[in-house]
């Protein structure tokens, strides 16, 4: 016969409701004491598989939004992207899906406790993309498994799934100084998340790599928008400030905002500034010329961040991961 609840509790000499917490990936008990009661429970022959059908063939993923101010986070292609890919991997698996939006003022009411979820949710997808790490802090007593996805942070226990910005950043510095053999410029977003953060210590690593110094690159703070980055831009044109031969750019709305701007200073592109953007989304191939730009598999994004929560969910003992997805260089006209 088989280890119950109440007597590996017992065994323990913990409480039955913190075993069954830990059992379920649940929130509310140390790590140390989860990893003993799977332990125990694995070594005493407890049937994991209640848990896995418990969970595996009930209830609903729910994908939360956050947007802090909109700023990144928006209706632009790439999001959207994302967002099918979550919603096909869904409907591959037979799962239903229903999506939150949040903003700061909704942040405690889904950090309290289970009464505060719908009660057919039985895993999160968390599009972190603006938050910081107090903030996701607020999230993390909810007590079903999360998956965070577009950000990172290192001191807090949870799934998490991003792109490899280093990597991009890295491939596309590397390409323009092999291309134009001198230091890249950089056009930065002037609002600042994780994910450029990322890019620009791989566009950095880049420079040392090649024995260029990062406090010779040209840099340029602009809105992340093709507005913004335009209308940005065009300021500094106005006040003559340093051009650099190429640039790398945050995303590509910053780097079509600055083409925009080159051309209408009378500037060529890529004769006389050359382009790369990050993210590959389709204004891409709309503008004259094409940009060339860091690829991400978007859609496959979303797909394998549903594919790795539901794994989540019928195994919860396994440890917390770090998932990254690597990019690819597309070369376009603006290079």
């Amino acid at each position: 016969m088989r280890i119950t609840v109440k007597e590996l509790a017992k065994r323990l000499g913990i409480s039955t409701a913190a075993v069954s917490m830990a059992l379920n990936g649940k929130q509310g008990v140390s790590e140390e004491t989860r990893q003993l009661v799977l332990r125990t429970a694995r070594e005493l022959g407890y049937d994991f598989s209640k848990i896995k059908s418990q969970k595996s063939g009930k209830g609903r993923l729910y994908y939360l939004i956050y947007k802090k101010e909109g700023a990144v986070v928006d209706n632009s292609p790439f999001f959207a992207a994302v967002f099918e890919g979550v919603a096909k991997g869904c409907s591959d698996k037979g799962i239903e899906l229903r999506v939150i939006y949040l903003n700061d003022t909704h942040l405690k009411k889904y950090s309290m406790d289970r009464s505060t979820l719908p009660m057919d949710c039985i895993g999160i997808l968390l599009l972190g993309t603006e938050m910081s790490g107090q903030e996701l802090k607020k999230l993390m007593p909810i007590p079903v498994p999360m998956m965070v996805l577009d950000s990172y942070f290192e001191t807090l226990p949870c799934d998490s799934m991003v792109i490899n910005n280093r990597q991009g950043a890295f491939l596309a510095a590397h390409y323009l100084i092999k291309k134009y053999g001198c230091t890249p410029g950089y056009l930065k977003s002037s609002y600042r998340i994780n994910n450029y953060t990322e890019r620009a210590n791989g566009f950095r690593n880049a420079l040392l790599e090649h024995g260029l110094s990062p406090d010779g690159c040209v840099e340029h703070a602009l809105r992340p928008s093709i507005e913004g980055a335009c209308a940005d831009m065009k300021r500094l044109l106005q006040q003559g400030v340093p051009l650099a031969r190429c640039y790398f750019a945050d995303s590509d709305y910053i780097a079509i905002g600055a083409m925009r701007a080159f051309q209408e200073a009378g500037l060529r592109v890529p004769e006389d500034v050359a382009l790369i953007g990050f993210d590959d989304v389709p204004a891409c191939q709309a503008v004259n010329p094409q940009l060339s730009t860091i690829h991400v598999p978007q859609q496959y994004f979303g797909e394998i961040a549903v594919l790795r929560l539901l794994y989540m969910i019928s195994r919860p003992d396994m440890p917390f991961v770090k998932s990254e997805l690597m990019t690819s260089l597309v070369e376009r006209g603006s290079c």
